[in-house]
């Protein structure tokens, strides 16, 4: 498999707006403590927007996994010193998403499947927490919300928008957590899934896999408003479970992205 070279391309308008979905996601929905603290505090700095285009462009796959980068590259590319781009690197070292090697090319590291499988193992007993703790719980404000989130899936299911289909996706869980009276463990889920979220990149970049998914949320909200605490843990269950079959589909096809 080719790989890219330390500095990415010149961004189109498309991967522009990818860069802007996944930003905009990542400062939603617990990029970093500082950030989540700070956001609405503080100046955004240097550091924070380089932190910012890398971590999307490792998300969105535009840096895939095993890519060699170099503080170098990026401070020309976003026309700054090295000491951003070296915090923004260590941030990102931080999260697990790069490999930094003192006297080697630093690397994004590859997608770890034991980290997958804990990552899994913990949302998935959050998740069916949270789905019965919303069946008992829900009012009808928290049902409008999700019901405006699934017309909009819907668009971006009829339109093959996978971008702002894995938004939306994400909004979905974080309404449910509200409905559940349980916000915090949303920020539970996010501290986990850095490396789900790339193996999701590549899932939903097939039209029928995130249909598949936005089927799983319509079986979900159906057994909400009908407060059917067994129904809507076995959709949960089965909609979680679907990340088995992600892995064995992305092993075949990009083998390369993965370590143990």
């Amino acid at each position: 498999m080719k790989k890219m070279a330390g500095l990415p391309p010149q961004k189109s308008a498309t991967d522009t707006a990818i860069t802007k979905i996944t930003t905009e996601n990542n400062l939603l929905n617990f990029a970093t403590p500082a950030q989540d603290k700070l956001a609405n505090f503080k100046r955004r700095t240097a550091t924070d927007e380089v932190f910012d285009g890398i971590y999307a462009d490792i998300m969105s796959l535009t840096l895939k996994p095993g890519t060699k980068i170099s503080e170098a590259d990026f401070a020309k590319q976003y026309n700054v010193s090295r000491h951003p781009i070296r915090d923004a690197f260590n941030r990102l070292s931080n999260l697990g998403l790069i490999l930094i090697r003192p006297q080697r090319a630093t690397m994004v590291r590859k997608i770890s499947l034991r980290e997958v499988a804990n990552a899994r193992f913990i949302r998935m007993s959050i998740e069916l927490e949270v789905a019965k703790n919303a069946c008992e719980k829900h009012n009808d404000a928290h049902v409008k919300a999700i019901e405006d989130n699934i017309a909009e899936q819907q668009k971006t299911v009829e339109t093959g928008d996978f971008q702002t289909f894995q938004q939306l996706d994400v909004e979905f869980h974080r309404l449910l957590c509200l409905a559940a009276d349980c916000e915090f463990a949303f920020q539970s889920i996010s501290q986990t899934k850095t490396q789900v979220d790339r193996l999701c990149t590549i899932s939903l970049s097939h039209p029928e896999d995130f249909s598949q998914a936005y089927d799983d949320h319509l079986q979900i909200v159906k057994h909400l408003k009908d407060r059917n605490v067994e129904g809507i843990c076995s959709a949960m269950r089965d909609h979680m479970s679907r990340l088995d079959t992600t892995i064995s589909e992305s092993m075949l096809h990009y083998e390369d992205y993965f370590t143990e």
